[in-house]
């Protein structure tokens, strides 16, 4: 403003003094006229010109503070920011103007190694070019996008990235720059794939869990009916996983079960799917499309042959020799089959039946394997109903001397249902064993036996009882505290009974089972070996055990004396149970033949048919009375 005055009054003087000629319509003959004109002229345009100079310089100002502020809160932001030129064809090679300073913190780069660089600085050898595909083909349509890639740093450092892009543009046809903002995710990636491991995987062994392995197996039944071809699945137990998990632990079992999944994983092939759906079980859906049934099975059992012998290799567990064993049962996914759930029961059932011909085996299901499973699980719930309901009962059957006289006599389970008919022991007590009511089932036989002494004693009648006791009974880690427990609330001596125990008792962690029969003897318990011989008996370890007796079994006394075979077992028996100093029971003396035999060949106890069948406790009392009388 001050040049402005300053020009106006030099202009009026020069005009004035004629040192400039200024000339005004009508005022040729009055100078300092026209220079008063000419410089209200020239001091309102020179105004106007610093009035509009002043207003452009301040707004200039203005925008140039807003840039430094956006420019400066861009290059701090805590999520990484890139700018790139806009192309014809966008790609990986579209050249980077701008970088923040979070990009170089978490990348790894300096400045100059990222301008003019195109966004291949994020690729990895674990990127998905796909998503990158993406992401391209959204900005050759002028569209932001959003991916989530696996990114790499300059040192080589693999992290998940969120990248979002966005166009800028200044008018609305084409996109000027690519402005790209992309923040580290790992954490939240990490958080979820721990999420989906724990929803479908078994933690123990990595291995699919029975959802994932559903999910799997319902994709095989569909492409079974679309395809008609036919899948196999099978189905693995291993065997007496129970007592490793009771005699050594669960970190043992934990152990072997790691080992197991290792080696089935390795057994298959890697189109094959192997998951454990709890326990110890595992189930191998084998990745096969045979066109016949018979194919399939055979694949099948093939594949079954070789996880047996995967599983079967020498391993040392926790210090120890182990051989893993299973049974397995193998069902097929075929065309008009049928569903996942279903098909995954048939081959549970075919494993069942493996388990139940001697474990260690496999078996195809077959249509009568699941009426015989719903036959087993309709015994199984009438059982528990039948120990609730007292349709339970314990009959005593009588052994006696040489001289046909008592001398004990064993207690045996029958089961008489609410309609009259008769359950026979042979068809409910695997049942039992299977579904573990054997356990319950044990105490409470444990206890009748001991008001059956109880009453026995009180009607001048006492003598020693036996009593069979399962080895999935006997192996229960509170075994000896719940006898200790039912002799001391019943007040029965424990020196009057016998417990009997099968040889498959003995061959299995035998040092555990010793101590617990030390223990149990302590009370004053004796041991028979019932159905000796029928087994696997280490003699050797025999007299470490506190034995009483040895039971002979009646598929030897059936053919004795007439049988040369079993005359001689019998023969052995009764030598080696005198050597070791074992009284000798033998059952199944049904005839006096089988009863001479025995009076000549020694002094065993004799308990059958011949001499007495089994009867309730009434009837024996009244027996035992009716004998002393005559």
């Amino acid at each position: 403003m001050i040049a402005t005055a300053l020009g106006v009054a030099a202009l009026v003087v020069a005009g004035a003094t004629s040192h400039i000629e200024l000339s005004m319509p009508g005022m040729s003959d009055a100078p300092l006229k026209s220079s008063i004109v000419a410089a209200i002229n020239f001091s309102t345009v020179g105004v106007m010109l610093s009035l509009t100079c002043s207003t452009l310089l301040q707004g200039l100002a203005r925008s140039l503070k807003e840039l430094e502020l956006t420019s400066a809160a861009v290059a701090h932001l805590n999520d990484m920011v890139l700018i790139l030129e806009a192309a014809d064809v966008p790609g990986p090679d579209q050249k980077i103007i701008f970088v923040n300073d979070a990009f170089l913190h978490r990348m790894g780069y300096a400045r100059a190694e990222v301008l003019g660089k195109g966004l291949h600085l994020l690729r990895g050898q674990d990127t998905d070019d796909g998503v990158f595909a993406g992401l391209f083909g959204a900005m050759a349509a002028n569209r932001t996008a959003k991916a989530e890639i696996m990114a790499y740093t300059w040192p080589g450092e693999a992290f998940w990235l969120e990248i979002e892009v966005m166009p800028f543009t200044r008018d609305e046809d084409c996109a000027s720059n690519w402005v790209v903002v992309s923040r580290d995710i790992t954490e939240r990636r990490t958080a979820a794939d721990a999420i989906h491991r724990l929803a479908f995987y078994d933690v123990l062994t990595g291995l699919p869990n029975r959802r994932l392995l559903m999910d799997r197996l319902g994709a095989t039944v569909a492409r079974s009916q679309a395809e008609k071809s036919v899948s196999a699945v099978l189905y693995l137990d291993i065997d007496k996983f129970k007592n490793v998990n009771d005699e050594r632990g669960h970190a043992t079992g934990d152990v072997l079960l790691e080992h197991a999944a290792a080696r089935l994983k390795q057994a298959v092939r890697d189109t094959d799917m192997v998951a454990r759906i709890g326990g110890d079980e595992f189930v191998v859906l084998l990745d096969g499309r045979d066109l016949h049934a018979d194919t399939a099975a055979r694949r099948a059992l093939e594949a079954a042959a070789l996880v047996r012998e995967a599983l079967a290799a020498p391993l040392d567990l926790k210090g120890k020799p182990y051989r893993i064993a299973a049974s397995i049962g193998i069902a097929l996914a075929r065309p008009g089959g049928p569903g996942a759930h279903d098909l995954l029961r048939e081959a549970d059932t075919a494993m069942y039946h493996a388990k139940a011909v001697g474990r260690d085996g496999v078996m195809v299901f077959e249509d009568a394997m699941l009426a015989d499973a719903q036959h087993a699980l309709t015994l199984e719930r009438d059982l528990a109903a039948a120990l609730e309901n007292g349709e339970l009962a314990m009959h005593l059957q009588l052994q006696v001397d040489q001289g046909g006289l008592p001398v004990g006599a064993e207690l045996l389970m029958r089961w008489r249902r609410a309609d009259g008919s008769m359950e026979r022991p042979d068809v409910f007590i695997p049942v039992a064993e299977s579904s573990g009511l054997i356990v319950p089932l044990g105490h409470w036989a444990l206890r009748q036996a001991c008001a059956a002494w109880l009453t026995l004693e009180e009607a001048g009648c006492a003598m020693p009882l036996s009593l069979n006791v399962s080895p999935i009974q006997f192996r229960q880690p509170d075994f000896v505290e719940q006898v200790q427990r039912i002799f001391a609330e019943t007040g029965a001596p424990a020196q009057e009974f016998i417990f009997e125990v099968t040889e498959g008792l003995l061959i299995e962690d035998i040092d555990q089972t010793i101590r617990r029969m030390h223990q149990l003897a302590s009370l004053g318990i004796r041991f028979s070996v019932d159905d000796f011989g029928t087994g696997y008996s280490n003699l050797a370890y025999l007299k470490k055990m506190p034995l009483y007796e040895l039971k002979i079994d009646k598929s030897f006394m059936r053919d004795t004396p007439q049988d040369h075979n079993s005359t001689a077992i019998v023969q052995s028996i009764l030598a080696m149970a005198g050597h070791l100093g074992l009284r000798v029971v033998a059952e199944g003396v049904e005839t006096a033949a089988q009863a001479c035999y025995l009076g000549q060949h020694g002094s065993a106890c004799m308990q059958g048919f011949h001499y007495h069948r089994p009867m309730p406790l009434a009837d024996v009392i009244e027996r035992l009375r009716a004998a002393e009388c005559a």
